[in-house]
């Protein structure tokens, strides 16, 4: 029964994020300033990209029915979440099981740009942003090639450089990352409804910030360049880009924009955990949320939580069984030079397992999943265990320590039956981990 009740709870914070539902039913009653702008004489201009952009596009035109002669746009998401809407374009923006950004998506950006530029003066502009609009929404600025950019991106990923260090770096080799896509919008209304994926929900990071103020600069992007030396390994192309903008020669990304300009996020990692907790509380488990911040090394979380639940089981501390411990977040797995299949949470699991043991997972069970349907390179969501999932790694010879030892979370999990398989769900909210700690 744990086993079932996991999952159902980890579904319920999935569906609470469905972008459809989201994107229709806040439209359906939207605030005033966007109601007023809805029902105006000009058109209504459909941009964006993200995992989420086909069933946000979906729900758009939904919510808009009456007003499908005035919809416009189009929207890039990955090439298996391509359909046929009525008026929106889908444009396949990436092969299925890839992160790098292609010609494809180029070519998408480039059409949304073109529709942008030719808005008229009662024009107004929604723009769909989801996880995964980083690399669905590439468009080098002239004279750098998308090439280009991926050999930074790939060179400062080597060097271990942070994510807002990679953001601020491609924002300046952008035409619509940092502000840039509302800039193009000049100052007519334009509606960002954006779901995120990142910690703490911060606009200029989720999917670049296409359509939020940039705070970095062209001598930012240098000084990461200079912390890594990396001035040397760069494309000559995009050293003298970001030196000429440095000295003046190119525009600054926009460090603000006009109040016409409105970013309303309407789901994140937060409102999937309080759907959690509501299904977990409804069968009387007693609830601990622990919130959308965990971050860090997978396995150190991993062994943090999976000690809390030890405490509750051993002491009745904090809170006595039967319990449901959430977390959200998203940690990072540091790989070793040949390593196996899996992701973030798949290693999550096994962490928390070979911490626990069979005994110690004992009427609990230990879960967790990316919201997206994807783990690393995987046609897994993420795992979970129970003691009936180490008493089958036994009688088959396998010792998750060494499984760990080689980041292979995949591939033990598939030999015990115990991968978290959903299919693609179309929304993306970072991860949810449910731990379970029985009566």
């Amino acid at each position: 029964m744990l086993r079932q009740h996991a999952q159902a709870i980890w579904q319920a914070a999935v569906a609470a994020v469905d972008p459809f539902l989201l994107v229709r039913d806040f439209l359906m009653y939207p605030p005033s300033e966007l109601a007023k702008t809805l029902v105006g004489p000009g058109r209504i201009l459909v941009v964006g990209g993200g995992k989420a952009g086909a069933a946000m596009a979906a729900g758009v035109e939904a919510a808009l029915v009456g007003s499908l002669d005035r919809l416009s746009g189009v929207v890039n998401v990955p090439m298996e979440s391509v359909r046929p809407l009525r008026v929106l374009r889908l444009h396949a923006a990436r092969p299925a099981g890839s992160n790098q950004p292609t010609a494809e998506g180029v070519a998408g950006v480039q059409a949304m740009l073109d529709l942008v530029a030719k808005a008229g003066p009662h024009d107004v502009g929604l723009c769909l942003l989801s996880g995964g609009g980083s690399a669905l929404l590439p468009a080098p600025v002239a004279g750098i090639t998308l090439q280009d950019k991926q050999h930074v991106t790939a060179l400062l990923h080597a060097c271990g450089a942070t994510i807002n260090e990679m953001n601020c770096v491609r924002k300046h080799l952008s035409a619509i990352k940092g502000g840039r896509l509302a800039q193009a919008f000049g100052a007519r209304p334009l509606f960002s409804l954006i779901i995120s994926d990142v910690i703490g929900d911060p606009l200029d990071v989720i999917a670049s910030g296409p359509t939020a103020p940039d705070p970095t600069t062209f001598a930012d992007a240098l000084a990461i360049l200079d912390r890594y030396g990396l001035r040397k390994k760069v494309p000559p192309s995009v050293l003298a880009h970001l030196e000429r903008g440095r000295a003046g020669g190119f525009p600054e990304t926009p460090k603000t924009l006009p109040p016409s300009v409105h970013n309303l996020v309407l789901g994140n990692n937060s409102r999937a955990l309080d759907a959690a907790q509501g299904q977990a509380e409804k069968w009387g488990y007693t609830v601990l949320n622990l919130g959308s911040y965990i971050e860090g090394e997978t396995r150190h979380a991993a062994v943090v939580l999976a000690g809390i639940a030890r405490s509750i089981r051993a002491d009745g501390r904090p809170l006595r069984p039967p319990v449901c411990l959430l977390s959200g977040g998203e940690t990072t797995v540091t790989l070793g030079p040949s390593p196996g299949r899996g992701g973030r949470n798949q290693e999550w699991v096994l962490s928390a397992a070979a911490y626990l043991g069979a005994a110690g997972l004992r009427n609990m069970v230990v879960l967790s999943g990316g919201t997206d349907g994807e783990d690393g390179p995987t046609d897994a969501a993420g795992a979970l265990a129970d003691e009936s999932t180490l008493t089958r790694a036994a009688t088959m010879g396998l010792d998750p320590a060494a499984y760990l030892e080689r980041h292979d979370a995949y591939s033990f999990f598939e030999a015990t039956g115990d991968l978290l398989k959903t299919g693609l769900t179309q929304t993306n909210v970072m991860d949810v981990r449910v731990v379970l700690i029985g009566p």
